[in-house]
């Protein structure tokens, strides 16, 4: 077999041997095995398959409630919202974006349904 071709066999052998998933690695990061909020793939359902790469976060009542009250005065955040929510929900702004992503979306579907 020349270097870099992989044969089906060889693929479907390593994909059930023991070897860890770099994202198994990143689930505790923390020494305690906390995982800052975050569902481990078991809690996800994940069983044998593909580790997603970033695990999913939950959120608070509080944040969401907070995300929620902000959504609902404004459906696209700015800058300096994003940074101030991120500071105050202990969350990042990458998360404050997608969270309010997500949340249009949800908005959208829900209108759409109604009608």
């Amino acid at each position: 077999m020349e270097k870099g071709s992989f044969s089906v066999e060889w693929l479907a052998q390593s994909s059930r041997s023991g070897a860890q998933p770099i994202a198994e690695a990143r689930r505790s990061r923390s020494p305690t095995g906390d995982t800052g909020g975050q569902e481990t793939p078991a809690e996800l359902g994940v069983e044998g398959g593909a580790l997603p790469g970033r695990l999913r976060t939950k959120f608070s009542a509080a944040q969401l409630q907070e995300l929620e009250r902000s959504f609902r005065e404004q459906r696209y955040i700015g800058a300096s919202e994003k940074r101030r929510l991120a500071a105050a929900l202990n969350l990042s702004q990458s998360q404050i974006k997608t969270w309010f992503q997500n949340r249009r979306m949800k908005f959208k579907r829900q209108t759409q349904d109604a009608r």
